[in-house]
């Protein structure tokens, strides 16, 4: 069975459909937002029956769902009532262009480069036009709101007069299709003469006629599904907006007299109570929302969602984000920057929006917490993820109520030795992950009387910094790639680490302890709570300070993740990297 017809209306029919409504356009597409060139070029090629590609369109009542549907820019509001039988879902820049220049009778709305809106006439000077040696762009002209057009020597045509239009030989685009009345009135001002009748006839015959004969080519798709409509619309619309799946739910919805982006604003305020989720959007939640209703969350699972399910499921999901973001915190992550993985945010809060105070047990969330990590460090989020999101929301809950076994990405998840060396910028999720368990082991500042999750959850100025600094790493040839891994770097107030500056640690540990007013003991216990041997770091020994530490690091990685680590041999020849050649890069 076809899923589409083709065929060629005259552009003076389309055009009298768009002006009744009989065509619309879905509410997703687009504002209308060509500019002047584009406009007049498009009237040029039409002038001379050049193809300006064809148009793509749905058949309204060929298909099970229906979209909010929008009148084209400039045509009448009255007629905003009509049913439409038809959507325009590529061509609608063209089409408005030639409605509104050639049909609707006002001044065409335009957009320049800068984004600022003005409206303007179209006129075509007849003499140059049936000159086959100019081109036929430069003779279809554009003036202001007010007619007037600026003639090459400074002078200025007054063309809201239609005396003014005979006189200059300037023809009105948006008579084309009534031009009769318009040629009687030109034949009696030039008193039908023979030199400006044949003008006219030529004209007639060349471009007015290119125009009452063009046929525009239409594609109409019939009974196609909306995952098909999404689809067809991204891949023909590649110079416009991304079609995302809450762009069509929101039209379809909206058919159903439901305003999703207007429930979505709300929960959004909601959202906002909660740092840590400040990058969550409209596509994760529905994803989530999917996974309660059909255990998966593919395209074709949220093309599938409806109004009612959609308002059966909302409020339970969002109280599932939030639960989420109550979760995240007890494991010390605080802000969206540090969340290892968005798209684990979708399993993790269905997980528990379906198990709901089941979920809340000592039980139920060492469980989750397990997955959670091993999901983090094993970096089982990268990548393609729908499958492990389906499979995590049913294997988490199913191994909480006692029904199956440890989930996959527990029993997959693996973290090598030489990982934790590769950790350097927060781009990776087991580096936040790393950052979340040393923030967990009460850590506090070097400087400050403040634990470093106190600060961040109070969002002060707190990062990750270099506990060697870098410049002294340069200064005693340390390669980039050792002291730039997370091994050496720990939370810190932006003020502790410039205390640090580039000095050696024995100076810098010297003037903190003398800046916080701590004895070394104190302080030795603090670099201890970051899993820093204090010995090693008083001594400047860089080298036991990095095996100690790596090793420390591991731990806490293997606890997070409840498997062993085998602790392979180093990869890297930590002599040569120690001082090595290229250490000064």
């Amino acid at each position: 069975m076809s899923t589409f017809s083709i065929d060629r209306p005259f552009l003076q029919d389309l055009l009298r459909d768009i002006g009744s409504g009989r065509i619309q356009l879905p509410d997703f597409q687009r504002d209308w937002v060509w500019d002047d060139y584009r406009i007049r070029s498009l009237l040029a090629s039409i002038s001379q029956a050049f193809p300006i590609g064809s148009v793509l369109t749905l058949e309204t009542g060929s298909t099970d769902f229906s979209f909010k549907a929008r009148l084209i820019e400039g045509t009448d509001p009255v007629h905003a009532q009509n049913e439409p039988t038809t959507l325009i879902l590529d061509g609608q820049q063209r089409l408005t262009a030639l409605f509104q220049s050639v049909m609707s009778g006002k001044a065409v709305s335009i957009r320049n480069n800068r984004g600022n809106d003005s409206l303007r006439w179209y006129y075509i000077d007849m003499d140059q036009s049936v000159n086959s040696d100019i081109n036929r762009e430069e003779t279809v002209i554009s003036c202001g709101e007010d007619h007037k057009l600026q003639t090459p020597d400074g002078g200025t045509i007054d063309l809201s007069s239609v005396e003014e239009q005979y006189k200059n030989n300037m023809f009105p685009v948006h008579k084309i299709f009534d031009s009769a009345s318009w040629r009687q009135g030109y034949y009696r001002h030039w008193e039908r003469s023979k030199e400006k009748m044949d003008l006219f006839d030529n004209f007639e015959g060349e471009i007015i006629t290119c125009f009452q004969r063009y046929n525009v080519p239409v594609i109409e798709l019939r009974g196609a599904p909306r995952e098909a409509v999404c689809m067809v619309f991204e891949k023909v619309n590649t110079g416009g907006i991304t079609l995302t799946v809450f762009e069509l739910l929101t039209a379809s919805f909206a058919a159903k007299e439901f305003d999703l982006r207007e429930d979505w604003n709300k929960r959004v305020k909601y959202f906002r109570k909660f740092p840590v989720l400040r990058k969550l959007d409209n596509i994760s939640f529905l994803r989530a929302l999917s996974l309660l209703v059909s255990g998966s969350c593919t395209r074709r699972d949220l093309l599938e969602l409806d109004v009612q399910t959609y308002k059966q499921k909302v409020d339970k999901v969002q109280a599932g984000f939030a639960e989420a973001a109550k979760f995240l915190n007890r494991r010390k992550i605080f802000n969206s920057r540090d969340v290892p993985y968005q798209t684990q945010l979708v399993p993790l809060a269905a997980i528990l929006a379906e198990l709901g105070d089941e979920g809340m047990t000592i039980g139920a969330q060492e469980k989750i917490t397990r997955w959670y990590w091993c999901g983090v460090l094993g970096e089982m989020y990268a990548g393609s993820i729908d499958s492990r999101v389906a499979n995590d929301f049913s294997e988490v809950i199913g191994w909480i109520q006692g029904n199956s076994d440890e989930p996959a990405t527990i029993q997959e998840a693996n973290f090598q030795t030489n990982r934790v060396l590769e950790l350097r910028t927060r781009g990776s999720a087991a580096y936040k992950g790393s950052y979340a368990l040393l923030i967990a082991q009460g850590c506090h500042d070097f400087l400050m009387e403040r634990t470093t999750e106190d600060m961040e959850r109070s969002r002060d100025d707190i990062d990750i910094h270099h506990i060697f600094p870098r410049a002294w790493c340069k200064k005693e040839k340390i390669a980039k790639e050792i002291y730039d891994s997370i091994i050496n770097k720990t939370p810190l107030s932006a003020r502790a680490n410039r205390k640090i500056g580039g000095r050696a640690p024995s100076k810098y540990l010297a003037k903190i302890q003398e800046d916080a007013g701590i004895d070394g003991a104190a302080m030795d216990e603090i670099l201890t709570s970051h899993l820093i041997c204090p010995s090693a770091l008083r001594d400047n020994n860089f080298e036991k300070f990095f095996e100690d530490r790596k090793a420390a690091l591991l731990d806490i990685i293997e606890e997070a993740m409840g498997k062993e680590i085998i602790r392979e041999p180093v990869i890297f020849d930590i002599d040569a990297l120690l001082n090595g050649p290229d250490a000064q890069n």
